[in-house]
């Protein structure tokens, strides 16, 4: 702990503070609701000095006495320029004008270009809604995730797929932030569509690396999912209505320019349809999903802010009425947060979290059948802190600590109203994190971005460890011994340190040179057999016998801009990450309500390298990107394979996404993306033995991955009509037509193989296809 304390030390020494220094500061504010801007530059012109706005709005830099040009640009926004002379130390509060269309002219000659260059950040990617919004999407609805896997080194295995997979890894590896809350399930109806309502969405920020040091706790990418802080200057309604659910928010002040809310809601009304259908399984089905998501925050003073943010999301499914099958799974989330400025210089918050996931499923009912309960829960705090020293130096440190409590499942079976409970008790853990980082001009050209995080994981009472038996095969091993541990007791513990580094060198205005590298622990792991996450799998923490995931990931990348305007960004990344603690399965693993699961699992290692490129025009009638990743993704286990590396079961050497969206005329905008993606991998048998006149596939080397299904592609394309503004431009709606998979493609999921009916003695290759024809749509859009 002493060099811990003492790195951060080192940190402020060499952050000294120059005399005769003055500091200014402030917010930086959407003008026509209030909502502070995140990431958006704050320069000094005759300084050379500059600085991006924190997760709430927060600037500040400290330069020698003077007079200075200070300058603000934002993507949609209009440039902010003022002389200011700089005597004492000064508070400022920004508020910048959205760009209109017929103002471009003037927007893109006075803003400042080029954020994309002068940021020490790489392997990320920002995402506005706006963005978001012109994304021709699956019946019609707009969706973060589905937009994110739009992005290079982003990929999934499928439709129906929840989650997604970045530079290798795997689902579970993807930190997903809402309000700092994580979220362990970010898919409605089996992954169609996300748990964000984009109507209470304000940034979308994917970090592939580079991940600075107040982040931790998974191995591959983090989304950090901003809600909005509600209009503090007036109300304001949104809302949609489409074939699958329809949407409603509305935001207001509470206090004008001082304490404001958001409420916004989503239900899927499907299944209000069956009772049309003359089919009784389908008549009495239930089906449908909702969630509600809210947010209200205070500005005590200018030195004390208050936030209060939730989620409550579900997915309910049931066939068959009263007695049939069904399940349901569901997120709720909570975020307190308290910003407090203590100088000009340094900034405060402290966050209070909690999230849980829970899922279900079951038949019957309490005379005959079953049901069976799982769920993860977190309880975290986190107080973070910016220190703004001067102008060449941002220095953040900070700290977490995170509870977690694991129920496996437990399954209840009713049988002639006698009741009979199995599964395994609840597990629990306790995570500590201590950070410090400094982001470090070193002068015009070369910016640093150094950091590194102290984790402590200790795995806790009460339960039983258990030690198996040290052999290396593809079948399960056998318990060895066990002892058991009283509440609270500790019954392993884990340090690691995880250093972080980002270079950026400016080659000149217009291009600059990245370099990273980051090392990443993950303690929670997902437990899954299956190609895709499913909601009902297993979360279990590290323990005597699964060590934490580690990952250490080199980067390095070429940015540029160009065109008359600069409107155009084009960048190529490469990178190298290898994984150790990877987990894999023995062949028939049973991962369901096992005491001994941990006895079903192989213990390896990973490899990812590849390399990403990206063009994108972000202004004009004619926008969009096209982004390109060729990557190889590998496991090795010594009883599988072999002993040989294999690829994953989401590598994909081939990804090619185009993105486009062209302005017609003021009211009416086409849209098209198009998705090329090499097939996933999957195992097939090598051979077959024929007994008593069946046939049973055998695979026998115990190969993993060895042949690809086909590969992936589809069309979508949508059509946007803006109406005439009413009620004196308050009132804006528009009509969304789209058409997901345009020329009707059935990509396949999966290839499974079964007897031929007719003659047992022949299998055959069945292709499994989520989505296999054209999907029209249509959403109705309303702001006033």
């Amino acid at each position: 702990m002493k060099y811990f304390f003492g790195f951060i030390f080192l940190f402020c020494f060499n952050a000294v503070v120059a005399q005769n220094s003055i500091t200014i500061s402030g917010t930086v504010k959407d003008a026509k609701n209030g909502e502070v801007l995140i990431g958006a530059p704050v320069q000094l012109v005759e300084a050379k000095a500059v600085i991006a706005t924190n997760t709430f709005g927060f600037y500040s830099l400290t330069v020698p006495e003077g007079t200075y040009t200070l300058r603000v640009s934002y993507i949609g926004y209009l440039p902010f320029e003022q002389q200011i002379q700089l005597k004492e130390d000064t508070r400022l509060a920004i508020e910048l004008k959205e760009s209109v269309q017929e103002l471009k002219a003037v927007e893109i000659k006075a803003e400042k270009k080029g954020d994309n260059i002068r940021r020490v950040e790489m392997s990320v990617a920002k995402l506005d809604i706006k963005s978001i919004q012109k994304i021709p999407a699956l019946l019609g609805e707009v969706d973060v995730v589905r937009s994110v896997q739009l992005l290079p080194g982003v990929t999934t295995v499928g439709e129906g797929a929840t989650g997604f997979n970045v530079r290798g890894g795997s689902i579970d590896h993807n930190l997903i932030l809402l309000d700092d809350a994580p979220v362990y399930n970010s898919a409605h109806l089996f992954g169609f569509f996300s748990i964000f309502n984009p109507d209470a969405v304000k940034d979308v920020k994917l970090l592939k690396g580079g991940i600075p040091a107040q982040f931790g706790g998974r191995l591959s990418s983090l989304l950090d999912v901003r809600m909005k802080d509600g209009n503090s200057k007036r109300p304001e309604f949104h809302g949609g209505i489409g074939p699958i659910f329809s949407r409603f928010s509305i935001e207001a002040p509470i206090v004008k320019e001082k304490a404001s809310f958001i409420l916004a809601g989503r239900r899927s009304y499907i299944d209000r349809f069956f009772p049309l259908v003359n089919d009784q399984n389908i008549k009495g089905a239930t089906v449908y999903f909702y969630d509600f998501t809210a947010k209200a925050n205070w500005i005590i003073n200018e030195k004390n802010r208050l936030y209060l943010s939730g989620y409550i999301g579900r997915d309910k499914f049931k066939f068959g009425g009263a007695g049939g099958f069904g399940w349901n799974n569901g997120n709720q989330t909570a975020t307190f947060r308290y910003n407090h400025l203590f100088s000009q210089r340094m900034f405060s918050n402290v966050s209070l979290i909690y999230s849980n996931y829970d899922y279900e499923l079951g038949v019957g009912n309490e005379q005959s059948g079953f049901n069976w309960q799982a769920k993860i829960r977190t309880y975290s705090v986190k107080p973070e802190f910016t220190w703004y020293p001067n102008s060449r130096h941002t220095v953040t440190f900070g700290g977490q600590a995170t509870y977690y409590t694991f129920d496996p499942g437990t399954l209840v079976f009713y049988s002639d109203g006698e009741r009979r409970q199995l599964g395994d008790r609840n597990k629990y853990s306790l995570e500590n994190a201590l950070y410090v980082g400094d982001e470090y001009a070193v002068n015009g050209r070369l910016t640093v971005q150094a950091g590194l995080r102290f984790s402590n994981y200790n795995y806790l009472g009460p339960g039983t460890l258990y030690t198996y038996r040290d052999t290396v095969s593809e079948f399960t091993r056998d318990t060895l011994s066990s002892r058991e541990f009283s509440n609270g007791k500790v019954m392993q513990t884990y340090n690691n340190l995880e250093p972080r580094l980002s270079l950026k060198f400016d080659v000149d205005d217009k291009s600059s040179v990245k370099a990273s590298y980051n090392r990443m622990t993950q303690t929670v792991h997902l437990i899954s057999n299956t190609t895709a996450s499913t909601p009902f799998d297993v979360w279990t923490p590290s323990t005597n016998n699964i060590r934490p995931q580690l990952a250490d990931q080199v980067a390095m990348g070429y940015f540029r801009n160009f065109g008359e305007e600069e409107d155009w960004e084009a960048s190529v990344e490469g990178y190298y990450k290898w994984m150790q603690n990877q987990i894999d399965y023995v062949n028939g693993a049973n991962l369901f309500l096992n005491k001994l699961l941990e006895g079903e699992l192989i213990i390896g290692k990973g490899r990812a390298y590849g390399a990403e490129f990206y063009l994108k025009k972000a202004k004009g009638v004619f926008t969009g990107w096209v982004s390109y990743t060729i990557a190889r993704t590998e496991r090795q286990t010594n009883p599988l394979n072999n002993g040989n590396w294999y690829p994953s079961r989401f590598d994909r050497l081939h990804n090619l996404n185009v993105v486009t969206s062209y302005d017609i005329n003021k009211r009416l905008c086409l849209s098209a993306t198009f998705v090329l993606a090499t097939g996933t991998p999957a195992t097939f048998p090598t051979n077959r033995m024929v007994l008593q006149g069946y046939v049973i596939p055998q695979n026998a080397n115990y190969t993993r991955n060895n042949t690809r299904i086909p590969e992936y592609h589809r069309l979508d394309v949508s059509l946007q009509y803006k109406f005439r503004d009413k009620f004196k431009g308050r009132y804006h709606h528009n009509l969304v037509i789209s058409v997901y998979n345009v020329y009707n493609r059935r990509n396949p999921f999966s290839i499974y193989f079964q007897a031929n009916r007719q003659n047992p003695l022949q299998t055959e290759a069945i292709q499994f296809s989520v989505i296999g024809s054209i999907v029209p749509s249509f959403t109705y859009n309303f702001n006033f």
